[in-house]
């Protein structure tokens, strides 16, 4: 089973190329529709669970914008 991760978006960063939505193997990314950064794009965000924390996104941000982060599964954390 893949591990799970999220994914943090720095908003100020962000100019909603849209890229890190056309890559994600999982399609949970999704351009913020009803929000605006202070440059006034619509930035990317993390609408549902189901990140791999595969990093492609990331790799492909051309502003540096986002942050993956893989998630312990509970079982590892007690052990």
């Amino acid at each position: 089973m893949p591990a799970k991760g999220k994914i943090v978006v720095n908003d100020f960063y962000c100019k909603a190329c849209g890229l890190c939505v056309s890559v994600c193997p999982t399609q949970v990314i999704q351009l913020a529709p009803e929000r605006l950064n202070v440059r006034g794009y619509h930035p990317a965000e993390q609408f549902q669970d189901g990140c791999i924390a595969c990093a492609t996104c990331a790799m492909v941000c051309p502003d540096a914008a986002i942050t993956v982060y893989r998630l312990t599964p509970v079982a590892e954390q007690e052990a």
